[in-house]
């Protein structure tokens, strides 16, 4: 959270603070996330500022109403900016359509690569699409795409999805951008904007039980089905990281799918690039069909490309 002055305090304060762990520690495990305790606290008015108001929530007549926003919420930030390194892997599977299936995909905002432009200072643009534009500062030899790509299908799984249509679930969304970060928020919201054109196909349950059904409703549109995910199987657990990477290794060597993945090195360390990157310690590994092509900062704020692998 380094890049949010205010969450950076918060968290650094609350690490200190034994009152305040005493009642976080009471939630379940998977919802102390920092994330989501503050962004439950800025849900019921906290405004960004001195660690003692978030304190004084924490503390106070209002921990209940936030507690259950914790409960009832998820972390499921849709960063639109990882469309920069979706997009030319998916420009690596051929000219043919594509019927995109996200796993944790939220609200789905992931699912509309060819409805946005592209530049990636160092490496090149792609334009036309008469969306909004997302550049990224790039290294290395990324594949630039001649063109966007044709989706035939746009499903998405998540066990709680957002829809796109519902304000109080966009603004949910937007509650999850971390303070100072407005350049986000307002991608997110030109975002929202692109995906209430023509809104995805979302299932609700566990991304490991809901895949078959999705591949083959990806299928039946006439494209070749990828799959793709990122920062989502970060929150499974080790068991369900390898059955996942199994699911989808045979999957691919099967010829039903592609699959891209976009994850922390350590959450699938196969998937992981061999050399750090340059320019972002918090960055993501990206892997195309179970092959580390190249790696994006958390939040698409730099993109690598690493070099041809020599025979």
């Amino acid at each position: 959270m380094s890049t949010s002055p205010c969450y950076h305090a918060w968290a650094s304060a609350v690490a200190d603070d034994p009152d305040v762990l005493r009642v976080l520690s009471d939630l379940p495990t998977l919802k102390q996330q920092a994330n989501l305790v503050f962004a439950a606290a800025r849900w019921h008015g906290l405004a960004p500022g001195p660690y003692a108001e978030l304190r004084a929530m924490l503390l106070g007549p209002e921990w209940p109403a936030v507690r259950e926003t914790i409960l009832t919420r998820r972390t499921q930030t849709n960063e639109v900016a990882r469309l920069a390194a979706l997009t030319p892997a998916l420009g690596m599977l051929g000219d043919g359509p594509l019927a995109l299936v996200e796993l944790g995909a939220s609200a789905g905002l992931c699912l509309y690569p060819d409805r946005y432009d592209y530049v990636w200072d160092g490496a090149g643009e792609l334009r036309g699409s008469g969306g909004p534009t997302i550049r990224v500062p790039s290294v290395g030899p990324v594949p630039v795409p001649g063109r966007h790509p044709r989706i035939t299908a746009r499903i998405g799984i998540d066990l709680d999805p957002l829809d796109v249509t519902d304000p109080e679930d966009m603004s949910w969304l937007l509650t999850l951008i971390w303070p100072g970060h407005d350049e986000r928020h307002d991608r997110l919201a030109a975002a929202i904007e692109v995906t209430r054109a023509e809104p995805p196909r979302l299932i609700a349950g566990d991304m490991l039980d809901r895949l078959d059904g999705a591949l083959e409703i990806a299928a039946a549109s006439g494209g070749t089905p990828v799959v793709h995910h990122s920062a989502a199987a970060a929150y499974l657990d080790e068991r369900d990281r390898v059955e996942l990477e199994n699911r989808m290794r045979t999957l691919v060597a099967g010829g039903r799918c592609h699959w891209i993945s976009l994850e922390g090195p350590r959450v699938i360390p196969s998937l992981a690039t061999a050399e750090p990157s340059p320019l972002a310690a918090d960055h993501f590994s990206l892997a195309v069909d179970g092959r580390a092509v190249g790696w994006l900062q958390g939040h698409g704020a730099a993109l690598g490309w690493a070099p041809p692998v020599r025979p």
